[in-house]
């Protein structure tokens, strides 16, 4: 029929598997075209979820009911499903550009992903207290890696992303300006404006030679790199089990909101480049006013019923 079964047959052998694309697309094209923080959740992705399970698939061999499959076993963590089918997709994507598969044939069209829940925490007062509480027991004690304890408070403080803190060199902060100047973040060129707390925290953290890393790793020369273990080691003290790093970002926000002062002042202290990103804080804005609305009602209530006598200006004394 005018085919050549043995280069067929040869061509399959020579062709790549789904891991050897994996290791491709995080050496080569991941670190030029993508930040730290992205970096980390594909890799995080394809070795711990793609690899495992399509990780000795052809290239070429890879279809749609592979990649159903794929997505459907992890439907019970459905944001986690769809961030690896879209890590697949742009693997896919990039197959064809490298020609490793024909255009146009990527399997992960059409695949419908899960719906999510967006979810949004928000630590209160009495959550806050709990928190300092132990923040301050594990620092006196050394339970936890001061470093580690450091960066949660700065977290607390500015709002910043988890990578802007992780990552902050002591290049960046202005403490005479109050100010951390950030040469990129996930939106780009960045500055943080510094309170009072977080300025003083700061100056306390020591300061090590040969270690430009605000936030100093446990190898010498190096930031930390995670905060995942000692984060979840200070909730469980703190009964927050719930609580992930990211929401203390959502909680200054909170915060913020409660304060009284306006979305685009909001958006400017989180770093956010639209507005619709601050728009998502804006039921929060009821708070306040379902607050001013009892305290006015319960006076009129108290003046209906006779008992505004105590709301009554005090007579002005005279003399000593």
């Amino acid at each position: 029929m005018g085919r050549d079964p043995a280069a067929a047959r040869d061509a399959a052998k020579a062709a790549l598997t789904i891991a050897e694309l994996g290791r491709r697309f995080l050496d080569e094209y991941v670190p030029v075209h993508c930040k730290p923080s992205t970096a980390y959740e594909y890799r995080r992705a394809v070795e711990l979820l793609i690899n495992p399970e399509l990780g000795k698939t052809k290239i070429p061999d890879l279809v749609r009911a592979d990649v159903s499959r794929f997505h459907h076993a992890f439907r019970d963590t459905p944001y986690q499903a769809n961030r690896a089918l879209s890590v697949l997709s742009k693997m896919m994507n990039l197959a064809e550009v490298w020609g490793l598969r024909l255009d146009g044939s990527n399997p992960c069209r059409h695949i419908q992903r899960y719906k999510e829940k967006k979810r949004r925490r928000y630590l209160n007062h009495d959550e806050l207290e709990r928190l300092g509480r132990v923040l301050e027991k594990v620092a006196a004690g050394g339970s936890v890696f001061p470093p580690a304890v450091a960066a949660i408070r700065l977290l607390i403080f500015t709002g910043a992303r988890l990578t802007e803190i992780l990552h902050l060199r002591w290049e960046d902060v202005d403490l005479q300006s109050g100010l951390l100047v950030l040469p990129d973040s996930k939106t780009g060129a960045k500055q943080i404006f510094l309170n009072e707390a977080a300025t003083l925290l700061l100056k306390s953290i020591p300061r090590i030679e040969g270690n430009q890393h605000v936030i100093q790793g446990a190898k010498t020369g190096n930031c930390l790199v995670n905060l995942q273990q000692p984060w979840r080691k200070v909730r469980a003290q703190a009964n927050l089990e719930d609580v992930r790093i990211n929401d203390l970002r959502h909680s200054f926000a909170s915060m913020a909101v409660g304060s009284g002062l306006p979305l685009t002042i909001i958006g400017g202290l989180l770093g956010h480049t639209q507005p619709s990103t601050t728009a998502r804080y804006a039921h929060l804005a009821d708070d306040p006013l379902r607050a001013a609305a009892s305290l006015v009602g319960g006076k009129l209530a108290a003046a209906l019923n006779g008992d505004a006598r105590n709301d009554q200006e005090q007579p002005v004394r005279k003399g000593p």
